[in-house]
């Protein structure tokens, strides 16, 4: 993307007075005059030739014109082109890597207390709304399977994803149970359930588990359940908002009908999910206006960073604000954050199949 739009011929001076435009507009939300640029910019012409410059800006697409006698905004092409080619590099003030920091000394063993937290600070740094997704993982399996034994009516069973989270329930057999049976539970269930998908678990596995059970035959049926339903909420995907009241603080929301849409968008998730899923497994992704291919987000930009273990990508942070975000400070915390949590799921040895204190289960 960056190599095509650099080929579009857009001289120094046009690349100056569109990353002005681009500032400026991002900063106030109003038209920029050629006046404005002729006292911010050194550019060493007349008032004129930027009034030329700026017009062929808006013929190439890269600049908008609200009204006859207002200055220029900028287009998507031209918020597209400052993210890939003009953006300058933001420097986080020592507060901000402070609070950032402090997201890494925090102690929390579950993958998607993190992400809310990441989602959280994400919104509080840039002042815009910010989002933790699980994306929809169409190849999930369960890695391993450990139980702890509480007494004859309780135990936990304990599923560390292939994607690497750790999800946890608190089990009430119909007949009690010994600990024997509870352990050899965890080991019927690696043989035969780890690494499988749910459409692989067939009738025969779990008619040989059954069989490996003996006595204690009926604890499958009651387990396997809870791990269909574990698969299935895994594969739906998930996704949290945080700071959605921070929208209505920018003109671009003041039509409420557009509003109450992006907030349905929101509420629903699916479209999010969605472009979260398109996009790439590495890199930050900025998908500006229309690019979404989801109507309601033509006024909005959306930013996010996938969050990669071992190859999958386990989660995303990112935020939903103004097509005028401020992009170089969203891309900057995003990294930091992201950083900071790769640090944590590498650390932490919930999130890498370590035994779970019985403490931390969930009902």
């Amino acid at each position: 993307m960056e190599v095509e739009l650099e080929n579009r011929g857009l001289s120094k001076r046009k690349r100056q007075i569109l990353k002005a435009i681009v500032d400026a507009h991002i900063q106030d939300g109003g038209p920029v005059g050629s006046k404005y640029i002729l006292q911010s910019q050194q550019l060493g012409c007349s008032a004129a030739t930027i009034r030329n410059e700026m017009a062929e800006l808006e013929e190439m697409g890269y600049l908008e014109q609200p009204h006859a006698s207002a200055g220029r905004i900028p287009s998507e092409l031209g918020y597209r082109f400052y993210v890939d080619s003009l953006i300058e590099h933001y420097v986080m003030t020592t507060n901000e890597i402070a609070q950032i920091n402090h997201l890494l000394r925090s102690k929390m063993g579950e993958l998607d207390q993190i992400l809310t937290a990441a989602s959280n600070l994400a919104s509080n740094l840039t002042n815009y709304t910010g989002i933790a997704i699980k994306p929809r993982v169409s190849a999930v399996s369960i890695s391993k399977f450990e139980t702890i034994y509480l007494d004859p009516n309780h135990y936990i069973l304990i599923a560390v994803t292939s994607t690497g989270a750790v999800k946890s329930k608190h089990l009430h057999p119909i007949t009690p149970v010994s600990q024997d049976a509870v352990a050899l539970l965890a080991d019927v269930l690696n043989d035969c359930v780890s690494t499988r998908l749910a459409d692989q678990i067939t009738l025969p596995i779990i008619m040989e588990m059954e069989s490996r059970m003996g006595v204690d035959s009926g604890l499958v049926g009651s387990v396997m359940k809870e791990i269909y339903n574990l698969l299935a909420e895994l594969d739906e995907g998930e996704m949290k908002v945080s700071g959605i009241n921070r929208l209505l603080q920018y003109p671009e929301y003041s039509n409420v009908e557009h509003l109450q849409d992006l907030l349905g968008t929101l509420e629903n998730k699916e479209d999010i999910l969605n472009l979260v899923a398109q996009g790439s497994n590495e890199d930050v992704n900025v998908v500006i206006g229309s690019e979404s291919r989801v109507k309601v987000m033509n006024n909005s930009a959306l930013v996010f960073k996938p969050i990669v273990k071992d190859g999958h990508t386990v989660g995303a942070i990112g935020v939903i604000g103004p097509l005028r975000m401020d992009y170089a400070k969203v891309l900057a915390t995003l990294e930091g954050l992201s950083g900071n949590i790769s640090d944590m799921i590498h650390t932490n040895k919930q999130l890498n199949g370590g035994t779970r204190d019985a403490g931390n289960e969930k009902d």
